[in-house]
């Protein structure tokens, strides 16, 4: 598939990239796929590399709500449980942003994205030029950021201490987005710093999160 350009002119650019980035805002988008996903609310969802074996589970359970719900997913995809999720969100039938940390100009695209695309309910976006053709610490912070800044509401899955993801977190705090994570000692730091914490199995938790994400979750 072709990719397009979304410069910040184009009535596709995400005005919320002017908002919370700035004068670091990408000038361009490069986009595969169905760009009237960027105009649906969006959950965004991260996890560290290394994430507790009860909050793997958890986390698997909360992809199939998601996927149930219609919820749409933007993110990054790269560590090991954020592409389990990927995996399982393909599966159902609401729409999903995949943010590659490089450009996508020219990306193989891999068998299990071509269905997706062709049912337009999956767009790949990226904010990096040309001369960004592999993932780097750089690329995958600043992509971080991109990801958080196009989402209504935040889901951070686990952020081990002293992490990466964690010292991400830190930053988006004073953002004002709706920021959740797993009610668990395990994320007893996140929750500290100010996620809401919740057990999405439990009605009232899971009513408060699909309150912030927007009427484009259905009945599950």
């Amino acid at each position: 598939m072709d990719t397009a350009n979304l410069k910040k002119n184009n009535l596709n650019y995400p005005s919320s990239l002017n908002k919370h980035m700035g004068e670091d805002a990408p000038k361009t988008l490069f986009a595969i796929g169905n760009v009237d996903i960027l105009r649906h609310n969006s959950t965004g969802l991260f996890c560290s590399q290394k994430c507790p074996g009860d909050l793997i589970l958890k986390t698997y359970d909360l992809a199939q709500i998601f996927r149930h719900a219609g919820v749409t997913v933007i993110g990054g995809f790269h560590s090991p449980m954020e592409r389990e999720c990927l995996s399982i969100l393909l599966r159902g039938t609401q729409p999903v942003i995949f943010c590659p940390a490089k450009n996508i100009n020219g990306m193989l695209i891999k068998k299990e994205y071509k269905k997706p695309l062709e049912e337009g309910r999956l767009l790949f976006l990226s904010p990096f030029e040309e001369n960004h053709r592999r993932i780097s610490v750089k690329t995958s912070y600043y992509r971080n950021l991109f990801v958080a800044t196009l989402s209504d509401v935040i889901f951070v899955a686990h952020a081990g201490p002293s992490s990466k993801t964690e010292a991400f977190f830190k930053e988006i705090l004073s953002w004002q987005k709706p920021i959740y994570t797993f009610d668990s000692d395990y994320n007893k730091n996140l929750i500290e710093m100010g996620a809401q914490p919740v057990k999405p199995e439990n009605v009232s938790d899971w009513e408060k999160m699909r309150k912030n994400m927007g009427n484009i979750v259905q009945s599950g």
